[in-house]
């Protein structure tokens, strides 16, 4: 008889992967301190930036602040997370567009949420399948991120001005804001 084996959740997150329980939504976003998560990918920080741009703009939103994590590949680092959730009300996440920072991408949301900050991680279409694999081991198969068009990396000033358009009514859906 074969002998079972022991798997091991390569993410190293294994004892959070419990709560698949949402951060209460916030309703609105006026005034409201919105944490930008970079994850070092090229374009990452002009579309998040355009996004919150766009949300100041339509919906009042106070203070952003940008956080950088230390590697596109891997999920966000316990002091990180704990110093956004202490700073911010909302944190928008971007960008996954390859695979290792796609499922990075939707783990950070994952993370955020369980530390009760209500999250929309970003990935671009072609890497939707890479962004729900990860929700699902992180044990939160239902959590919702969204995708802008592929690729984001190569696009100009104007093209990153159009995808954080196109995305604003994703990100207010998920965070349960009216448009």
């Amino acid at each position: 008889m074969a002998a079972l084996e022991t798997l091991l959740d390569p993410t190293g997150t294994d004892e959070r992967t419990t709560d698949a329980t949402l951060a209460p939504r916030p309703g609105s976003l006026r005034g409201l301190r919105i944490g930008l998560l970079d994850n070092t990918k090229a374009n990452g920080t002009a579309l998040l930036a355009n996004i919150a741009e766009l949300l100041r703009q339509t919906h009042g939103i106070g203070e952003t602040r940008t956080y950088t994590k230390s590697y596109f590949g891997t999920p966000l680092a316990d002091e990180l997370r704990d110093r956004i959730a202490a700073e911010c009300d909302v944190v928008v996440s971007a960008i996954g567009d390859c695979g290792s920072c796609s499922a990075a991408t939707v783990a950070d949301g994952v993370i955020l949420e369980r530390a009760g900050v209500p999250t929309v991680s970003i990935c671009s279409d072609s890497f939707l399948m890479s962004g729900a694999a990860m929700a699902e081991v992180q044990g939160f198969p239902g959590f919702e991120f969204m995708t802008v068009r592929h690729p984001v990396a190569s696009l100009d000033a104007d093209g990153l001005r159009e995808r954080a358009r196109e995305a604003v009514p994703e990100v207010l859906r998920i965070l349960g804001v009216e448009a």
